[in-house]
């Protein structure tokens, strides 16, 4: 058998061409989806704390939202506590496209989840749950460690 970090790894990776796959179709890229799930979830956070969940590099993330700025997706608004800084916000445009897509992602989880039983769903669930609370623990002790 394949060690758990490889099968976790590939089926991330397998998962992500899905996604990219679905949203494509609605004429998005990956970060731009997953960005306004993002933001549905944890509206008005600085710029700094979206490139860190997604994984990407500011300056990368700076462009996007300009281009989804202007494409009326996003709103920038001033940060109260940091003139130099931007807190991004839905817009109504945005939110109808939230639900494509969602809608669009509708049965992306059927089909992951095929064959397992609601047991092994919700054991994975707790499972992926303590792995991802490990990592973050593990992290934010390495940062503190090297800060």
């Amino acid at each position: 058998m394949l060690s758990l970090p490889y099968l976790l790894s590939d089926s991330a990776r397998l998962l992500r061409r899905a996604f990219d796959a679905r949203v494509r179709v609605l004429g998005m890229t990956s970060p731009q989806a997953r960005l306004l799930l993002l933001l549905h979830v944890s509206e008005g956070e600085n710029q700094g704390f979206y490139a860190d969940r997604l994984e990407v590099e500011p300056i990368s993330l700076t462009r996007m939202i300009d281009r989804m700025e202007e494409s009326g997706l996003i709103e920038r608004r001033s940060d109260p506590g940091d003139r130099r800084a931007w807190r991004l916000h839905l817009t109504e445009k945005s939110r109808k496209v939230i639900d494509q897509v969602r809608a669009g992602l509708t049965g992306l989880e059927d089909e992951m989840l095929a064959g397992l039983t609601k047991l092994q769903c919700e054991a994975l669930g707790d499972a992926l749950e303590t792995i991802r609370i490990n990592f973050t623990t593990a992290r934010t002790a390495l940062e503190v460690t090297d800060g």
